[in-house]
C-alpha cells in the first residue's frame, strides 16, 4: 500500500468517525437531497451541513449536481465500495517487520554464543529456536545420526530432544537414522506430537 494510498485510508476513517458526517452518508445513501433536506433530517444548521458535506466531497465519497438554484447531494456508492475493499485488502498496513523482532527477542532470550540456553516449553518460541537451528544444516545433504548429534551437541546437551523436535515440525526428515534438512516451505506449523 502506497503512503498516498494510506493517507487516504486515514482521512477515510477521520471522517466517518463523525456522527453527524455518518448519519450524513445514511440520509443520502438513501436517495439524493439538498443541503436543506439534510439540515431538516439530522437537526443541524445548513453551514455545518455545508461543512460536513465538504469533508465527504474531498473524499470523493459524495457529489453534487445544480438543478436550477438548489444543490443535490448524492453518495458514489463505487468509491465507497473502493474505499471498503481497500481497508479489507489492507494487508500492509501491519508491516511483517513485527515477526522478525519477535523472533529475534525468543532467540535472544534462548540463545547466547550460539548455544541454546534452554528449549522453551512453548511451542511458538520451540519453533523459532528450531529455525534458527536447521540454519545449521544444508538442504540436500544427508546426515547420519551420529554426525547430526556431533553438531548439535556443543549447541545443546539433548540432541535427542532436538533431532526428534526437527523431525516432528518437519523441519528435518528421518530414514534409516539418517537425516535431511526440510525446505522451509514444506514445515509444518507446529509439531504433530
Amino acid at each position: 500500500m502506497s503512503e498516498q494510498d494510506l493517507t487516504t485510508l486515514v482521512q477515510f476513517f477521520k471522517a466517518l468517525a463523525n456522527e453527524s458526517r455518518l448519519k450524513l452518508v445514511g440520509a443520502l445513501a438513501q436517495q439524493e437531497r439538498s443541503v436543506e433536506e439534510l439540515a431538516s433530517i439530522l437537526e443541524l444548521k445548513e453551514p455545518t451541513v455545508s461543512h460536513h458535506l465538504s469533508k465527504l466531497k474531498e473524499l470523493q465519497l459524495v457529489h453534487m449536481r445544480a438543478e436550477g438554484n438548489t444543490h443535490y447531494y448524492y453518495l458514489d456508492l463505487d468509491a465507497l465500495q473502493a474505499m471498503q475493499k481497500a481497508t479489507l485488502t489492507a494487508t500492509e498496513i501491519t508491516p511483517p517487520v513485527q515477526e522478525d523482532v519477535w523472533e529475534t527477542k525468543v532467540l535472544h532470550s534462548f540463545v547466547e554464543n550460539d548455544i541454546i540456553k534452554e528449549i522453551s516449553a512453548s511451542r511458538k518460541k520451540r519453533r523459532i529456536i528450531l529455525k534458527w537451528l536447521v540454519q545449521k544444516f544444508e538442504l540436500e545433504r544427508l546426515y547420519p545420526e551420529q554426525e547430526l548429534n556431533q553438531i548439535i551437541k556443543p549447541i545443546h546437551s539433548d540432541t535427542a530432544t532436538l533431532r526428534r523436535e526437527l523431525v516432528g515440525y518437519n523441519m528435518m526428515k528421518r530414514e534409516n537414522s539418517i537425516y535431511q534438512r526440510v525446505p522451509e516451505s514444506d514445515w509444518r506449523m507446529d509439531s504433530n506430537h
